[in-house]
């Protein structure tokens, strides 16, 4: 991949989107909920301090991650959908 985040940002391939419910229905494309689960592609170098120090980033290429619902910022780079965000959106690693 060509993409290289800058500062604290994160590129994120979120998992694909939940086709069935638990009890087997399947769902159409306007019910299903945007994922909130995804794994990291590609990470920053860090966020640089005021005082000039670079604080390195908590989460490293392949880490599985859980982010908030709207976060970050959509792109398509060669077909493929990804999610740009600055760190501090990502909740967790899972």
């Amino acid at each position: 991949m060509k993409l290289k985040p800058l500062a604290d940002r994160v590129v994120i391939k979120p998992s694909p989107a939940e086709e069935k419910t638990k009890g087997g229905i399947i769902l159409p494309d306007t019910a299903k909920e945007k994922p909130v689960v995804g794994e990291v592609v590609a990470v920053g170098p860090g966020k640089v301090t005021d005082d000039g120090k670079k604080v390195a980033p908590e989460v490293k290429v392949g880490d599985k991650v859980l982010y908030g619902k709207y976060s970050g910022t959509e792109v398509t780079v060669e077909g493929e959908e990804y999610l740009i965000m600055r760190e501090a959106d990502i909740f967790a690693i899972v």
